[in-house]
């Protein structure tokens, strides 16, 4: 009897010690695999640490890039007006001429100017991005970019954002038609920042082309209109803004053989970081 006894107790003690061992060898093994797993990164933390530097390095290739193409159009226009001065001194050139060139001449050297400001501002420290702002208008809000009136870099960003186009994309094509100058107006009569037709204006219910905020939100309009009528190409979109979306369409949604209209595309395509597609 007491040979029976020992031997249950044994058994007992038996069961019992093989179910702390193995809760032991499942203890170490749990801890074994979260020591081989690495740390879990989400998107939106890995993001802002490359994203920014990465958009601002693109911004930064592309107003080098630009103030290259800038400073030689300055340099070609310098050499075209210099041999207009001697024409015009000899009578051969009327002086609404000469004064076109001299016009044509200062623009260019606004632009120089206007990307030189751009450079400083993208060397500067990017902004941070406000925690839970949209994520399209902070990527947009890390680009350094100013027209250097904060209330038209306001109103460029608030109608961008009511219309659905890229503040970016607006604040290049400003640059291109006016050099943000409010009260430009071109030879064949745009006017205002984003150089509205007439006809554009009165479409758009622009009654004052050179109110600021009726120009801007009239021309991000029309913009926007030109994205959808062109399935989001912004190439043809700028090409329609500068020739007219007809001449786009009359040549098969491709850009217009243009002189004029190619090297708009092609300019603001540079500062905005996009190739065309066509």
């Amino acid at each position: 009897m007491i040979f029976v006894h020992i031997s249950r107790w044994f058994s007992k003690a038996v069961l019992l010690l093989g179910f702390v061992m193995f809760g032991f060898v499942a203890v170490a093994s749990a801890q074994a695999q979260q020591a081989s797993v690495p740390p879990q990164t989400s998107a939106t933390q890995a993001a802002p640490a490359t994203a920014p530097a990465d958009a601002k390095g693109d911004l930064k290739t592309s107003l080098a890039e630009l103030s290259s193409l800038y400073q030689n159009e300055v340099q070609r226009l310098e050499k075209r007006q210099e041999q207009a001065k001697g024409l015009y001194n000899d009578g051969l050139i009327s002086r609404l001429e000469f004064e076109k060139g001299e016009k044509a001449l200062a623009d260019a050297r606004a632009k120089v100017e206007s990307v030189t400001r751009e450079i400083a501002a993208a060397n500067q420290p990017s902004a941070l991005v406000v925690p839970g702002a949209d994520a399209a208008m902070a990527s947009f809000s890390n680009l350094a970019w100013s027209t250097g009136n904060s209330r038209v870099d306001n109103l460029i960003r608030l109608y961008g954002g009511q219309y659905g186009v890229d503040p970016y994309l607006i604040y290049c094509l400003m640059s291109q038609e006016s050099s943000f100058v409010s009260g430009a107006m071109s030879p064949k009569g745009a006017q205002g920042l984003m150089q509205l037709m007439p006809d554009t204006a009165a479409r758009y219910g622009v009654t004052n082309p050179y109110d600021v905020a009726q120009n801007i939100k009239g021309g991000t309009r029309y913009l926007k209109d030109l994205l959808m009528m062109f399935n989001g190409r912004v190439d043809l979109a700028l090409a329609g803004y500068n020739a007219g979306e007809g001449a786009v369409m009359k040549f098969g949604n491709t850009i217009p053989p243009y002189d004029e209209t190619r090297n708009y595309v092609k300019l603001i395509l540079k500062r905005y970081g996009r190739k065309s597609v066509s």
